[in-house]
């Protein structure tokens, strides 16, 4: 690989690096993260010839939500997890009886509430689907960081350009 080709590389590492940076601080301010597999999920490769930032599949979700229509299986136990990721407590459901129970009040209610949000999801969509979604997540920093990547790019090339004409070869 040529000091060009290697400075390249190390360009597109640094801006994607930079860029998921800046999309985790802003997943986290906008309140979105629960268990950080999202977070986790996030990787740069690059080559000197491009660079690619990846994410789990739905992470076009984290600004236009999800729409209602089909759920994976165990959606409910998926929303119980979140609630539990989160620290949503739902209000205790009490037996009316004193005969030995299989779950406790609490997760009785945490059961109500997970089925109650799984089933409006799956009407619905999530609240950020039926409000509109954001643009604050990837999509307003994305275009800089493209433009950053072609300034340093050209940067590069100009100096190798010079660097030939220094040493009397023709370009």
């Amino acid at each position: 690989m040529s000091m060009i080709e290697s400075a390249a590389r190390i360009v597109f590492i640094e801006e994607l690096e930079a860029l998921k940076t800046k999309i985790i601080e802003q997943h986290i301010r906008a309140g979105q993260k629960a268990s950080g597999a999202t977070i986790a999920s996030l990787r740069v490769d690059a080559t000197a010839y491009e660079g690619t930032l990846y994410g789990k599949a739905p992470f076009g979700t984290l600004e236009t939500g999800r729409k209602g229509g089909a759920v994976p299986n165990g959606f409910m136990q998926i929303i119980r997890k979140w609630m539990e990721d989160k620290g949503i407590k739902a209000e205790p459901i009490p037996y009316k009886t004193d005969r030995p129970h299989k779950y406790t009040p609490q997760e009785r209610g945490d059961m109500s509430l997970s089925f109650l949000i799984a089933r409006k999801i799956k009407k619905e969509g999530t609240q950020l689907f039926r409000k509109g979604g954001r643009d604050d997540i990837y999509s307003n920093v994305i275009p800089n960081t493209r433009a950053r990547i072609m300034q340093r790019i050209v940067k590069l090339l100009q100096v190798e350009v010079t660097n030939i004409k220094l040493n009397n070869v023709e370009v």
